[in-house]
């Protein structure tokens, strides 16, 4: 920016501008936006439909089994679901379309993966939550399906189970 154009910029507009950004931010944090309306494949040829999952705190987690951060929270993804699942957490891991069904397979069995494990064959889960591309992604849900928080990269557990506590909870 050249320095005429700012002086053309004035303390109160700038002001403004900044205000108007953080009532926007605020907004946005205030409205929590609805999970899409998807139906995900389960390994098993099962369906798992956005409906079957209200009246319970989901958690959905877009990973790969070629994603090494993916495979080292696994084991805590799994501690996590066997504490709350008693009080109603549900819990749908989706393999990114690029994974091979063979492996994501293969996986589940040998881990003993005790959730909903489902294909995103065709990328339309991944889409539908926004364009999901970076892998491990995870999204917390309300009972109503209302989106809660969303991680890009491993959680933060202690923070993660908070707000799961809080969402059972409420």
């Amino acid at each position: 920016m050249s320095t005429s154009t700012a002086k053309s910029w004035n303390k109160p507009a700038l002001f403004c501008v900044a205000l108007m950004a953080v009532a926007a931010m605020a907004a946005f944090l205030n409205n929590k936006q609805s999970a899409p309306d998807v139906t995900f494949h389960g390994i098993h040829g099962e369906k798992i439909t956005s409906n079957s999952l209200r009246g319970k705190v989901v958690m959905v987690n877009f990973w790969a089994t070629s994603c090494t951060t993916c495979v080292a929270e696994m084991p805590e993804m799994i501690d996590t679901y066997n504490k709350y699942k008693g009080q109603g957490l549900e819990f749908v891991a989706v393999a990114m379309k690029y994974d091979p069904a063979n492996y994501v397979l293969n996986f589940a069995e040998t881990r003993q993966l005790p959730f909903k494990v489902a294909l995103d064959v065709t990328g339309e889960a991944a889409k539908a939550y926004g364009d999901v591309a970076l892998t491990p992604t995870t999204f917390v849900l309300d009972k109503q399906g209302k989106i809660l928080k969303r991680y890009v990269g491993k959680p933060e557990f202690a923070e993660l189970h908070k707000l799961l506590e809080k969402a059972i909870a409420g």
